[in-house]
């Protein structure tokens, strides 16, 4: 069997496809890096693949979500948390996420579990669409795979799991049940947080993602290709505690 060689024009093509992907890397609290967190206090997924079946107990904490760490980020109430994300190479601040993967970024928390999230537990403390003529997954790239948010700040005391997921809608004009090859593409990634000081303010949203997101849901499928007045992120809005 005879096999062409690839022209220019092809390798183009896929190359959003081969250099899309992404992972969480770090966090920062206040500015402090906390350092490299991969399996440390981030329960690390197994690979940067996406998932895009909103059935699957990995739309929470992705593939290695029910694997607790050893570690927690140590952050009080108020604080301002700094997620980084990378592709492959987390020594380059260029290799984060392909640009052709628009969409949101939205920051969940719920207490502590060692258990994979998959419960009515969670609360949307953060969310960032498309503001300002930006895709908030631009504006991270821009921001050197930097994803921040602020810690309610009557928050209690206490073990937490902060989740926050890259919502790529790229290829999100065709439903998922329809082709299960296309969808939105979901990046999640959960980060064990002790918070100290605080309040008594506990979340209780009780989002569960598995039957919160659906297949119907505008902010999950969604057209980038042609105009449009706003867009809105799935799930519950966000907690005002």
């Amino acid at each position: 069997m005879l096999f062409s060689t690839p022209t220019l024009a092809t390798l183009l093509a896929l190359t959003p496809l081969i250099s899309a992907h992404a992972t969480m890397f770090s966090v920062s609290v206040n500015g402090k890096d906390q350092g490299d967190g991969r399996n440390k206090y981030i329960r690390s997924p197994k690979t940067n693949d996406p998932v895009r079946d909103l059935q699957s107990p990995d739309i929470v904490c992705n593939t290695n979500g029910g694997t607790p760490v050893p570690s927690f980020v140590s952050a009080p109430a108020g604080a301002t948390l700094s997620f980084r994300w990378f592709h492959f190479r987390p020594e380059d601040p260029t290799d984060i996420l392909d640009p052709s993967h628009k969409g949101a970024i939205i920051t969940y928390i719920a207490p502590f579990t060692e258990g994979n999230g998959a419960q009515p537990i969670w609360s949307k403390i953060a969310e960032e669409g498309f503001e300002d003529g930006e895709w908030a997954t631009i504006k991270m790239i821009a921001n050197k795979g930097r994803a921040e948010f602020t810690l309610p700040k009557g928050l209690a005391a206490g073990k937490y799991l902060v989740r926050q997921e890259l919502l790529a809608l790229h290829m999100a004009d065709i439903n998922f049940k329809v082709d299960n090859t296309r969808g939105p593409e979901s990046y999640p990634s959960c980060v064990q947080v002790e918070v100290t000081g605080g309040g008594d303010v506990m979340p209780d949203q009780d989002f569960d993602f598995n039957r919160g997101y659906t297949y119907d849901d505008p902010g999950l499928f969604f057209n980038i290709y042609v105009p449009f007045d706003k867009y809105t992120p799935p799930g519950p809005p966000v907690f005002q505690g």
